[in-house]
């Protein structure tokens, strides 16, 4: 009878519970629980033979109910890790859409330049408008929130900059500081993505 009891409160729970979300960590579980179960048994029928019929019942039940929580406990962590997984996978296969997106316009302009050097030998026409593109590009990625790092002049800092060489100054305020800029150096939303290679006074 307590056999039947058993497989009634299991096959009850395994309606609740979605096998196809978590089937293999849920017979993981199961095992695990029964194992203790198992285990709990023995001690139990060892240590404290004279245990009422009424006792033993309560604590199958709590047994079954504390097997129940614990099946429902790894199925939800599983869900959530797979659920993180699903989402960093897409968010990496999305992070640059926005970014791309935002340059197709840039990239339009810059399929219009191309074409207007082609027809046209008028050199001060064409570097308007390459001129007209490099500042549209300049904005767009501005506005996703890209900012040149302003070194020139500036003290040396390891923290931002990197030093190609030093060179030597007459101008002795200027030395330890930046004198030349091989290569601008930028943040993203107030992030250093990019260290700037300088030239250094001495």
């Amino acid at each position: 009878m307590e056999k039947n009891k058993k497989d009634n409160a299991d096959l009850s729970m395994d309606k609740r519970i979605k096998a196809e979300d978590f089937s293999v960590d849920k017979s993981l579980a199961e095992k695990d629980i029964t194992e203790m179960e198992d285990s709990a048994i023995e001690q139990m029928d060892t240590t404290a033979p004279t245990i009422p019929d009424e006792e033993v019942s309560r604590l199958r039940a709590e047994l079954e109910e504390q097997k129940d929580k614990y099946i429902r406990l790894v199925a939800e962590f599983e869900n959530y890790k797979r659920r993180t997984s699903r989402e960093r996978i897409d968010l990496i296969q999305t992070a640059g859409k926005e970014v791309i997106t935002s340059l197709l316009e840039v990239l339009d302009d810059c399929d219009r330049a191309e074409k207007q050097m082609l027809e046209t030998d008028d050199a001060a026409q064409v570097k308007e408008g390459v001129q007209l593109v490099f500042n549209k590009l300049r904005k767009t990625l501005q506005v996703q929130g890209l900012k040149a790092m302003e070194s020139l002049n500036t003290d040396f800092d390891l923290e931002k900059h990197e030093a190609i060489t030093e060179i030597p100054v007459e101008d002795k305020s200027l030395k330890g500081k930046v004198v030349d800029e091989i290569q601008k150096g930028y943040y993203l939303n107030g992030k250093l993505i990019r260290f700037a290679k300088v030239v250094i006074g001495k």
